[in-house]
């Protein structure tokens, strides 16, 4: 069931958004060759406390950390670990998620480790327009599918591949909430958008196929099919009568 949100309550979601946007700008800004992910997701869990919330992820279905470290091939929920050194070149999504006052925001984004490879910039660089493209088709009296439409358009034009198995959702006091929200179909199809839906949008778009692999033993980390890099950027927005709102913003 679709929760709709009033405009106090989306009010308030705005303080969740903030934290989580702060703990997702302010950790991508340590990204750098010899870093480990433990380090990046301490500092998170520090900093969202700090500002009065709680981690989203943390213990979240059994999960370790504050934050999902997914990097090169790995396409979300990668485990933070000591163990995990990040090397010039690399890439790495950071999602991270905050809870106050009950609700959730929820946002990522991913981060060049020092000097990347040019088709590795324009991957990154195509699925953030990507996300954009799809808020900005996230009105009022569209459709579901005119978000993963506006997506899947610029990122298979690119000559990306969409995810499918993995898909945005909506947000609330819990963080999945209907309905899901795909990064590929047909424009003009699909549930109806209204005002007061709370939803996140997040493109997971590969270099190489769209298929996936895992997750594994771990339970969680799920890779391109192909051993390809992926790169993946989520913000929650609101619905409204005109443009929509976005959630997670400083």
């Amino acid at each position: 069931m679709i929760k709709l949100k009033t405009p106090e309550q989306i009010a308030a979601m705005k303080e969740a958004g903030r934290v989580s946007a702060k703990a997702l700008r302010k950790t991508g800004e340590l990204v750098r060759p010899g870093i480990s992910t433990l380090e990046l997701d301490a500092f998170a869990e520090n900093l969202i406390r700090m500002e009065g919330g709680i981690p989203a992820f943390l213990g979240y279905g059994g999960f370790t950390g504050t934050i999902c470290a997914s990097l090169n091939d790995q396409i979300v929920h990668g485990i933070p670990s000591r163990e995990v050194i990040l090397q010039e070149g690399d890439i790495i999504s950071i999602d991270t998620g905050a809870i106050i006052g009950g609700w959730v925001g929820d946002n990522a984004e991913t981060f060049a480790v020092g000097e990347i490879d040019p088709a590795l910039q324009r991957l990154l660089e195509i699925t953030k327009q990507s996300m954009w493209d799809g808020i900005d088709a996230a009105r009022e009296g569209n459709r579901l599918g005119d978000i993963g439409h506006a997506v899947q358009s610029l990122a298979e034009g690119a000559g990306f591949g969409v995810v499918r198995e993995y898909v945005g959702h909506g947000v609330g006091r819990a963080m999945h909430e209907d309905p899901n929200v795909p990064n590929f179909g047909r424009a003009g199809q699909g549930i109806r958008l209204k005002k007061g839906m709370v939803i996140a949008i997040e493109p997971m778009i590969n270099l190489g196929t769209y298929k996936t692999r895992g997750p594994f033993e771990d339970g969680w980390i799920v890779y391109t099919a192909d051993g390809s890099p992926s790169a993946h950027f989520e913000r929650t927005i609101a619905i409204t009568e005109g443009d929509p709102i976005i959630l997670t913003a400083e």
